[in-house]
């Protein structure tokens, strides 16, 4: 640590006869003049992300994915997975400013150990019969089109007991934790948490058949910028907002844009996105980012169900949201 002499700071102060000595003579005192032009301003009109709107194809990631299984196990690799880089420059590992996305599998008769950490996380499951999760002593089937939460700091872990590789969808928010730096990570102790309880219903999992009944009831977007559309409940995680919406085949929604951060993928169908300036062609298990502020736009050439998962209710609690419709 430098020491200042606060008395040759405060003459040097005195004797600055113009701005440029006097940002000579603050800069040991670490600070800096408010009033100065920056690179990147303090505060802007609207935001100025550096991430890009990208596209990630389930293809190219399984078939990442199923290289690594020939190379590395779930002794080596706690978690098995490929993280979605988003290729904003200088960005290491988060797939939007506040979120990370990977990809990850685990092969049959596979336990990954328990863990617990601060980032809040879910997994959308793509390919999966047989595999299962434990969360907080409660054991539950991963199935395909399964969403699965696991809320900051519970207990962990997952298995597979079935015949083929399963793939899903991670999503966490350890950006934002990073951010704000109350990161904490715990291996258990034991290497498996107990089950203490083993049930198809567990607070921690929407079913497939669960989340079409529920779309089934829901009511059309009568502005059309969505398709029908539904919010799963994560009291425990309420830094993520978590929806599930249905758009028929050649339905296009309205163009929007809002100030929060949002992933998609298909969980069924095929169509395209316009996230920005960029055009996405996707199909079932890809995944897109929408950096915020950038407009959205999707159009479906199948029966499409759409998650998302965002920082919406993150931006709503602080007062931060807007939302823009196209006239």
């Amino acid at each position: 640590m430098t020491t200042i002499n606060k008395s040759d700071a405060v003459q040097a102060l005195q004797d600055a006869g113009n701005l440029d000595a006097l940002y000579r003579a603050i800069a040991p005192l670490n600070m800096t003049p408010g009033w100065i032009e920056r690179e990147k301003p303090l505060l802007r009109p609207e935001p100025d992300t550096g991430f890009l709107p990208t596209h990630w194809r389930y293809s190219d990631c399984k078939a990442a994915l199923d290289a690594a299984s020939r190379l590395i196990n779930t002794d080596l690799a706690e978690r098995r997975n490929m993280v979605l880089r988003n290729p904003a420059e200088g960005n290491d590992y988060a797939t939007t400013k506040t979120q990370v996305n990977a990809y990850q599998t685990i092969l049959p008769g596979e336990e990954a150990r328990s863990h617990r950490h601060t980032p809040h996380a879910l997994r959308v499951i793509i390919e999966a019969e047989g595999s299962f999760s434990v969360v907080n002593g409660d054991k539950h089937p991963m199935e395909t089109g399964d969403i699965v939460l696991t809320p900051g700091w519970s207990w962990h872990g997952h298995g597979h007991d079935g015949d083929a590789p399963a793939y899903w969808l991670d999503g966490l928010d350890v950006p934002l934790t990073a951010l704000l730096e109350p990161m904490f990570f715990e291996p258990h102790p034991d290497g498996y948490a107990k089950v203490d309880r083993v049930t198809p219903d567990s607070p921690y999992r929407f079913t497939w058949e669960t989340i079409q009944a529920r779309l089934d009831g829901a009511s059309p977007d009568d502005e059309g910028y969505f398709g029908r559309r539904i919010g799963l409940e994560a009291d425990e995680m309420p830094t993520i907002a978590i929806t599930v919406e249905r758009l028929e085949a050649g339905q296009a929604t309205r163009r929007y844009r809002h100030s929060a951060n949002t992933v998609f993928s298909p969980m069924m169908g095929a169509g395209t996105s316009l996230i920005g300036d960029h055009e996405f062609s996707w199909g079932r298990g890809d995944c897109v980012a929408a950096p915020i502020w950038h407009w959205i736009e999707h159009r479906a050439e199948e029966d499409t169900v759409l998650f998302s998962m965002s920082d919406e209710n993150l931006m709503r609690y602080a007062n931060y949201y807007r939302f823009e419709g196209a006239e």
